[in-house]
C-alpha cells in the first residue's frame, strides 16, 4: 500500500478549504497513493469559538468531509480525514475535534473522538485550552482494512504511550497522529515522540500536519510546525515533508510490522506491578 500523506495551511472558512483539500488529495491519488491522510482541523483552523460557532456544522453538513467522502469514491481509495471539528448536541456547546476513516466507496467505516485535550502554556505568549472548545472523547478506535489495522489518535495523543500500546496490543499495524502542531513544541519534540511510540509499538506512524501561517478572517492568526513524519515500525523516519504544503507519499509494507515485532517483542512482556509510593512514607 502506498500512503499519502497531505501538507496543508487551512484557513478558518471550511467552503474555502474544500478547494484545496480536494486539490492535494487527487495530487496524491496521481502520485498512486490508495490510503491517503490529511491533518488535524482539515475543515477549519480557527483560535475563535465565536467564529467556529458560526462557522462549523453537524458531521453530515461539513462540506469538507462530504468532499472528502466525495473524492474517495471517485477515485476507489482510502482516506482518512485526520479530524474535522464538528458540532455536537452537547448542553455546553462544546466541539468534537474527530477523525474519520473513508473506504473507497466514500463510506465512513471508523470515528474516533480526540481523547487528550491541549490544555497547555507554552509561553507566556502562547497559550492553549482545547477543552473549553471541544468535549474530549472516552474510546480507543482501532479500525480494519484490507491492507492493515490502523490505531486512530489526534495530535497531543501522542504525548500518552498508553493509547498507543493498547491499540498496537488490539492488533493496530499502523498507527495515525493528524495534527496541527505549535512551532514551539514541534520543534522540540515532534519527531522524538512519534519515532518513540513507532519504537514502541512495532507500528508505522503516519503524521500529515498542518504548517505555516493559516488565513483568518477574525485576526487572531495560528502558526503551525508542518513536518509530516511517515516512521517505520524500527523507528526510522522514512518521509518528512519540511514546512511547505504538499503531498508525501511512502511505501508501506506490512512485513517490517512483523519484523520489528519478532526483534524485539516487548508487546508481550508487560509484567504487572506494584503502584510506586515514596520510599520515605511512614
Amino acid at each position: 500500500m502506498r500512503a499519502g500523506l497531505l501538507q496543508l495551511t487551512v484557513g478558518d472558512l471550511p467552503l474555502d478549504n474544500v478547494a484545496p483539500v480536494r486539490a492535494a488529495l487527487r495530487g496524491a491519488v496521481a502520485e498512486g497513493a490508495g490510503f491517503i491522510l490529511t491533518p488535524e482541523v482539515t475543515n477549519c483552523l480557527s483560535a475563535s469559538r465565536s467564529h467556529q460557532a458560526s462557522v462549523l456544522t453537524h458531521e453530515a453538513e461539513d462540506p469538507v468531509l462530504a468532499m472528502l467522502r466525495d473524492e474517495a469514491a471517485r477515485a476507489g481509495v482510502w482516506v482518512l480525514a485526520g479530524s474535522i471539528v464538528v458540532k455536537t448536541d452537547d448542553a455546553d456547546g462544546r466541539f468534537a475535534n474527530r477523525s474519520l476513516l473513508i473506504d473507497p466507496s466514500g463510506a465512513i467505516t471508523a470515528r474516533y473522538d480526540k481523547i487528550h485535550l491541549f490544555d497547555v502554556q507554552v509561553s507566556e505568549a502562547e497559550t492553549y485550552r482545547e477543552s473549553a472548545g471541544i468535549r474530549p472523547g472516552s474510546r480507543a478506535v482501532l479500525a480494519q482494512t484490507p491492507f492493515a489495522a490502523i490505531g486512530l489518535s489526534i495530535c497531543y495523543d501522542v504525548r500518552f504511550p498508553h493509547l498507543y500500546r493498547a491499540l498496537a496490543q488490539a492488533g493496530a499495524q499502523i498507527l495515525t497522529v493528524p495534527a496541527a502542531f505549535s512551532p514551539v513544541t514541534g520543534a522540540a519534540h515532534w519527531e522524538i515522540l512519534l519515532r518513540a511510540r513507532a519504537i514502541e509499538t512495532g507500528c508505522y506512524v503516519l503524521a500529515p500536519a498542518q504548517t505555516g501561517t493559516h488565513p483568518t478572517t477574525t485576526g487572531r492568526e495560528r502558526q503551525t510546525h508542518g513536518h509530516s513524519l511517515a516512521v517505520a515500525p524500527w523507528g526510522e523516519v522514512l518521509a518528512d515533508a519540511g514546512t511547505a504544503p504538499g503531498v508525501t507519499c511512502v511505501d508501506l509494507d506490512m512485513g517490517a510490522v512483523a519484523s520489528a515485532r519478532a526483534r524485539v517483542p516487548s508487546l508481550t512482556h508487560d509484567r504487572p506491578f506494584d503502584p510506586p509510593i515514596p520510599e520515605n512514607a511512614p
